[in-house]
Parts: C-alpha cells; structure tokens; sequence
C-alpha cells in the first residue's frame, strides 16, 4: 500500500456553485497547505459566537490537482480524509462521490472507477466545506481540511480499510500472547489462496518475532484471517516504558503481486478494577490525566505535529500520565504522540446525542441560547461516526477506553426528570431559577438510557477489549433512571464527593474522574481511594471557545496557556504529581480577601512598600524560605496545598530552597524586577529520546505540510538577566521562510492572528515559523536591540 499527500491545495473563501466542475478555472484561488484552517486566519469579531471563539465561519471550497501517473492503472484507489470541519461534499473529476456531515470523523472514497474514465493525467478533486452555523458548539472547531489527506494505492488482494485488530491477551515479563485478526479483499475475478505472513519488531531493541498464517479469499468478496502467536521476553508498552512495534504483514496471493502493509502497536494489557483502580501489565496506576481540546492558538485546529509534542512533554512534565479527548476524535498525529509518549488515552465521540446543549454566543450562561450542532445528525449518522471512530484508533495501545459521550445529562440541557425538583450543574450559578426546575415539557431524561444502552453496544461489536465509559454531569439521578447501568467505567465531572457512597451503592462500577476541578481537595478524593482510578483535569491547556464575554474569546482552564508556557497552577500540580524536587515562589497582598488560592490572583511580583502573603509551591524534599538570608517559618495550607508564610516586602531576595538528604534540589527566587533591556529567543528543540520514539511511530514532525516548523520561545529580560516587569509589542520578520502565527497566550488580545506583531504576556511570546535553508527571523521590540535568531534546517 502506497499513501501520497496530496499538495498543492488551493483555497477560496465563499460559495462557487460551479468549483465541482474538472473544467472549473482555479488558477485565481490562494495556495494553502493541508490540513488549513480558514477560521483563525480572519478577525475576531463580537458579531461571531462567543462559544466558538468570536472567529467567522462560513462556506469555503478546496481544489487539487494530482497527477494522474501511477493511479491511472492501479487495481485499486482510495481518497481518505482524516477529518473536514464541516458538512463536507467532494468530487473527482467532477463526479460527486458524497460526503460527511461530523467534523472529526475519518471518511473515505473509493477513485478505482472513476479514474478509469479520466480524459487527461490531471485528477482534480474539489471539496465545499460549509461551517454556517457559527453557534454549533461549545467551543472553537475551527474551518475547512482541517486535518490529512490522503490517495491511498493497493494491490487488488488486498487489507480491507482498517481491517486489521491487533489485541494483547496475556502480557507478563516473560511472555505475551497476542492476536491478530485481518479482514482481506479480492478485486480480482478469481478466488485466490493467500499467505499470510506477520513481523513483529520491537522499536526499541530491533528484535523480531515473525509467524504467519493462510486464507482463501473468494472472487470479488472478503474473508477473515486470525493469527494468535507467543511473543517470548516481550517488551511491553506503559506510560512509563512506551515500547512499540511494527506489525508489518505481507500478503502473498497463488496468483498476482504481494503487498504489504505496517502498523505501529503496542503489546500491553490494561484493567480497570472496582476496588483496585487502573493497572497497566498488571502494575498498579493512578491516571493523572488532563481533557484536551484540539486547537492551538494561531494554528486553529490544524496543529503541527511538533506543536502537539512540546505541549505534551511539557504535561509529562508537570506529571500528566493520561489525556481525555475532549469532546470528540482528534488527529491521528496526537493519538501517535501518546503512543510514542506513553500517555493513556480516553477516546470520546459525542458531546450531544439527539438533542441539542445550550450554545452560548452572546457570552457564557447568557440567554437566550441557540441550539445549532451535531444533534441533528445524529439520529441518521452515530452508529457510522462512532463505529469510524473506533476503525480509525482502535490499534494505539495508548487508548484505554472508549467514553460514548460528555455530559449528555447535563441537568435541563435538555433532558429532565421529576425526581428532581431542582437540577444543578456545575457552572449553574448564574442560570435563571427557571432554568433549573422540573418542566415537564422538557425530553425524559430516561430516553438517555435507550441510546447509551445502543451506543455501547456499537462499542462492544467493533472492539469487546476496551471498556465502555461516560462523563456523567449528574450522577445522582443517573444512577437511579438506568443511565449507568450499561457503563463499565462510570466518569464523574465534578462530582468526588459522591465516590463514597456511590462505591457502596454499586460495588461492582470501577469509578473515575472524567472532569475535574484543580483543587487541592478534589485531588485528595484519588489519593485517599484506591477504588477511584483517577482524575482528569479540566484543562490541560487553554482553549479557544467557550468565551465569558468580549474581547475574551477563550477559556483560561489550562495549566498551560495557548503559548505552551506554564501557568502557576502547572508547578503547583507538578509538586503533587510527581516525586521530582519542585520550588517555585508566588505572592499575593495580604490581608482580607478570600482565602482560596483559586479566589485570588497571584504573580510574581517582588516590589518594595507592602505586605504580601507569600505562596511555595515545594515537593520533593524539605521546603526553606528565606528573606536577605534570614529564615521565615512557612504553615502549611491544607486547602491550597502548599506552604504559606506573610512578610513584609524588602529589596533583599526571597529564596525557596528544596533539601534532600542534605543537599538543595530545587531552587527558586523572587527580587524586585527591572525594565526590559533585551528580548531572548531560543529555538524550542524536542529533547533526543522524543523525537526519536516519534520518528521510530513513524510520525514525522517535521513532515509536509509543516515542514522546517520552528518554535521559537521569547522572553523579556531586565539588565540582569530576570524576568522583566513590563511588556512590550514584538513585530517579527522573516526571509526565508513563512511567518505561521504569534501567540502571547492573553486571551483577552483580539489582534489577528494574520498579524506580525503581538503584545508579550507576562514578558513572554512563542512565535511560529515555516523555515527554509538559511532561514533567518528578526524580533523587535520598541527601545530594545534587535533579536536575529537564525533557523533555517
């Protein structure tokens, strides 16, 4: 199987009826690379949806033209998508093959026919691609070819699309039995005998375990092969070893060519217990995991691969083991990452059902809502873009189960229930009284039962070895009107303080924290279970969407701003997270005010003339915090979490010192910061064993169409060398390369990301670019010297 990306793409946005034509003229349309996002190229604008992103929509149309070559006489020919947002049509050669209404579903066409009738050597595809219904989510989806595309070339006996499921049964140190079953296709007009033949090679040490087996495959039909083998001394994959292998299987038919196909998978076997939590080869694991939406600020949702890999290492970092693809499938690059990463995964389809959430566009809980989105689709397309979804994924051994859905009982929205003269949710506050009571002309929140109930049963067909989980909002009435009843791993979202009782009231449900607040009690909830598997943080990284008001158009949920750099909260998780030596220094006024760390902001500012209460986020060791060499007793906060002590402001450092065994681990300091005297830039480079598991998945970080992308890290330095107090606007230049985007992380500045200047945050920037040989980017800002930062591969 041979698989081409198909470039160059042009690009038109607005409505062409006649652009399906082969004859069409495009030779005016822009040049883009794919996957493209069209909706974060233009302005924001208060008159667009807040949930999406105060970003426009609207139709847009892609051609390409591919030479015909080698498909002209090729026994078979697929056009694969991995995701179009949205309502995406497609043509080649002006014949209309269909099209998908969902965003994040993985479709495909077979060309074999049509190509035959191609009068000349150019295959002209042509894509519309409609994203009217600005308020159709809860968060920004972006617009366009939003992800790969692909021309796919077979043989014609031949691996049905996603027809091979590669399952561990038993793994230990000394031995793993693993099963492969494949799904073979004959094109040709007579049944054929096939050889079958299988290589198993560890990633890791080169070793190779070969076994085979063999099929009859009748004329024009399909047939179904297994292969069950013993794999001596495997090397298994986990979060903390992520040992891979390549699958590689040869078709060898009595009649006709051979080919060959390859796979990435992992040899691991994965638990969840109702009393014991998660366990990975059998070893015991609390996942501490974070919910990731796909976008990434200048990119939308077509985001690098190399992009993805530093936000991921940092959450590693922090002590991250696990990710929730929130609320839908995301690209293929980011389920490859966490394989090669070692990041568990929960995989989740649907946000809604077959009635529509309340949509914000006019700022968070602000009414009237509308209710445009996929709930409209879905009564004629779940069972295909749920069984796609599992197609498409089931063979990352990061993915540990399968969530059929995201608050789908959310109290009132829509459903409800008399059992319940109020229902809440967890952001409800400010929700109209009227909005939360029974009212019975709302959908019975029963019907929810009927559909998980099928929905799982489509999960259980296409892959009985992982299990079935929900984000249940409401748990409490849930659990009584058979909604749970056929989960296997019931998710909370910001209900810990149920755990206990629910665990005695349905022993047999292992229990997780699908969504969860950053709390210091919210964390302890896992730590003093051993029956909870563990939580998912509500967010790992900052969005785009789900907007409280203009100009913010974002959530500020992260432990990871749009920029990639960490937040406070990230060195405060980390201390819990991990056994690593942490210290890092914040403060905030003392005095009165609410005590909860999440109530009031904190900074890093050290400036003379008040009192301040001074915050120590410390692990690893024995926490001292000094002030001009003079010792300060720090109390521990056991709400926050942290060590606590107040102070009077001097000029002298303040330094927090991390001891172990004698010795100091960590360090951090705190001194009065001066004006900016120069902007350092250094080029953001994954670390060596990282890029190499990526490059041993075979994903290419540095792969078209984001070829030669550069990550640059900014930061404003004073005269001696600390952080500087002010901010600055950067305009950046580059010859030899393309500008990809500027990204501050404030979510409350509306320039364009189209733009070449950006204000720093927190004197900080990340700055993107596309760079060729000898690339070379100027940074400039206003009364500093010039930043050359010379990038080219």
């Amino acid at each position: 199987m041979r698989a081409n990306p198909i470039i160059p793409w042009r690009f038109h946005l607005g409505d062409e009826p006649d652009a399906w034509k082969k004859g069409f003229d495009d030779t005016a349309w822009r040049a883009v690379r794919v996957p493209h996002d069209w909706s974060v190229e233009q302005e924001f604008s208060r008159d667009c949806s807040s949930g999406t992103g105060y970003l426009p929509g609207g139709v847009g149309w892609y051609r390409a033209h591919a030479p015909m070559g080698e498909l002209a006489d090729a026994p078979h020919v697929r056009l694969v998508f991995h995701g179009v947002y949205k309502n995406a049509q497609v043509w080649a050669n002006g014949y209309h093959l269909g099209g998908r209404p969902s965003g994040y579903a993985a479709f495909s066409f077979d060309l074999t026919e049509i190509l035959s009738y191609a009068p000349d050597d150019d295959l002209v595809l042509s894509v519309r691609v409609d994203h009217s219904d600005l308020s159709d989510s809860r968060w920004y989806n972006g617009a366009g070819i939003t992800r790969g595309v692909e021309i796919e070339v077979h043989e014609a006996v031949r691996l049905r699309e996603h027809g091979t499921a590669f399952t561990t049964l038993s793994a230990d140190a000394d031995e793993a039995v693993v099963r492969v079953v494949q799904t073979l296709v004959n094109d040709g007009p007579e049944p054929v005998s096939v050889q079958v033949r299988h290589e198993l090679r560890s990633l890791t040490s080169g070793r190779v375990h070969a076994f085979d087996a063999a099929v009859e495959v009748p004329a024009g039909g399909a047939a179904d092969v297994e292969s069950e083998t013993r794999v001596p001394d495997p090397e298994l994959w986990s979060d903390t070893d992520p040992h891979l292998h390549r699958l590689s299987t040869t078709l060898v038919p009595d009649r006709g060519p051979s080919a060959r196909y390859t796979q990435t998978v992992g040899i691991r076997t994965v638990a969840f217990d109702s009393d014991a939590g998660f366990s990975v080869n059998g070893e015991p694991r609390t996942l501490t995991g974070v919910c990731l939406h796909e976008d990434a600020g200048p990119f939308g949702t077509a985001v690098p691969p190399a992009v993805w890999l530093r936000r991921l290492l940092r959450l590693k970092e922090m002590g991250a083991n696990a990710v929730r693809m929130a609320h839908n499938p995301h690209a293929p690059e980011l389920y490859a990452l966490c394989d090669a990463l070692g990041l568990f995964v929960i995989d989740e389809a649907f946000d809604e059902w077959e009635n529509p959430k309340n949509k914000w566009w006019q700022g968070h809980n602000v009414y009237p809502p509308r209710h445009e989105g996929y709930a409209k689709d879905f009564p004629e397309w779940h069972e295909r873009d749920l069984a796609a979804m599992i197609d498409a994924h089931r063979g990352h051994p990061s993915i540990i189960a399968w969530s059929i859905g995201n608050e789908i009982d959310y109290p009132n929205d829509p459903y409800a229930s008399p059992l319940f003269d109020e229902m809440t949710g967890n952001n409800d506050a400010s929700k109209p009284a009227a909005e939360r009571v029974y009212d019975p002309s709302r959908p019975d929140i029963r019907r929810l039962t009927t559909i998980a109930r099928r929905l799982a049963a489509i999960v259980r067909a296409k892959d009985p070895t992982r299990p079935v989980t929900i984000a249940a909002a409401f748990p409490e009435l849930s659990s009584l009107t058979g909604f749970l009843d056929d989960i296997d791993v019931v998710g909370y979202n910001y209900k810990e303080h149920l755990y206990e009782a629910d665990h005695a009231r349905f022993p047999d449900k292992p229990l997780l924290g699908s969504e969860n607040g950053h709390g210091y009690a919210e964390w302890q909830h896992v730590v003093r279970a051993d029956y909870v598997a563990g939580q998912f943080l509500w967010t790992g990284i900052d969005y785009l969407g789900e907007a409280h008001g203009w100009p913010v158009h974002g959530s500020g949920a992260g432990l990871l701003t749009l920029a990639g750099f960490a937040k406070h909260t990230w060195h405060l998780r980390r201390s819990w997270w991990t056994d690593e030596p942490v210290a890092h220094l914040v403060t905030r006024p003392a005095g009165e005010g609410p005590r909860s760390f999440w109530s009031r902001p904190v900074s890093r500012a050290w400036e003379g003339g008040e009192r301040v209460e001074v915050l120590c986020f410390a692990g690893g060791g024995e926490p001292r915090l000094t002030c001009g060499g003079d010792a300060i007793p720090l109390a521990w906060d056991d709400e926050g979490g942290f060590w606590t002590a107040e102070i009077d402001v001097r000029s002298a450092p303040l330094v927090l010192e991390i001891v172990r065994d004698g010795a100091v681990v960590a360090r951090d300091e705190l001194r009065a910061r001066g004006a900016a005297a120069r902007l350092d830039a250094v080029v953001w480079e994954a670390p060596e064993h990282a890029a190499r598991r990526c490059a041993d998945a075979g994903l290419a970080l540095d792969g078209a169409p984001f070829d030669g992308l550069v990550q640059i890290e900014c930061a404003l330095r004073d005269a001696d060398g600390g952080s500087a107090r002010d901010e600055r606007m950067v305009s950046v230049e580059v010859s030899g390369g393309e500008l990809l985007g500027i990204e501050n992380g404030d979510l409350a500045d509306v320039t364009p990301y189209a733009s070449s200047q950006r204000r720093t945050l927190e004197g900080r920037l990340a700055v993107f670019v596309r760079a060729d040989a000898g690339a070379v980017v100027r940074l400039r800002a206003e009364g500093l010297p010039e930043t050359i930062v010379e990038c080219g591969p």
